[in-house]
């Protein structure tokens, strides 16, 4: 039987890319708690938090072209995102403006709003900005959190 620690061992920030990429995307699942753990397990913090960043960055970057090619069924069967939940976003867009794509790290709307970004044309550049800051921004604060344990 192979126990945790070896599998983080052999395959770690493999494990982190993928985890984080399919969390920005159409999975629910959730990549912190790897981090975590591989904060604790001792692995490098600076490069778990950049893995992790960039692969939930990339994620974020197919939701936004999902929506900028306008693929609805994508969007709501297999995204799971609301028509509710986009006319949030695009709300959110309206109101805040591109700020908003800082956020896109959130629960339940964060990939709406990616998708919202890409529905709304919004500027790929600042968009690229905007968004890996927001993500940079969790795991930092998740990778220090980890950090005190």
């Amino acid at each position: 039987m192979v126990d945790i620690t070896t599998l983080l061992t052999d395959y770690g920030y493999i494990s982190l890319f993928i985890t984080s990429f399919l969390a920005s995307t159409i999975l629910p699942l959730g990549s912190e708690g790897l981090v975590a753990l591989m904060i604790i397990d001792k692995f490098n913090i600076y490069t778990v938090v950049i893995v992790a960043s960039v692969a939930n960055f990339l994620g974020a970057c197919t939701s936004y072209y999902i929506g900028f090619t306008g693929r609805g069924l994508i969007i709501s069967k297999y995204m799971r995102i609301s028509d509710e939940q986009i006319r949030r976003a695009e709300g959110s867009f309206k109101k805040y403006g591109g700020i908003s794509l800082l956020f896109t790290w959130l629960p339940g709307i964060g990939d709406a709003i990616a998708v919202a970004g890409g529905l709304l044309r919004y500027s790929f550049v600042q968009f690229t900005i905007l968004v890996f800051l927001g993500k940079l921004f969790r795991y930092m604060l998740v990778a220090y959190i980890a950090s005190q344990y």
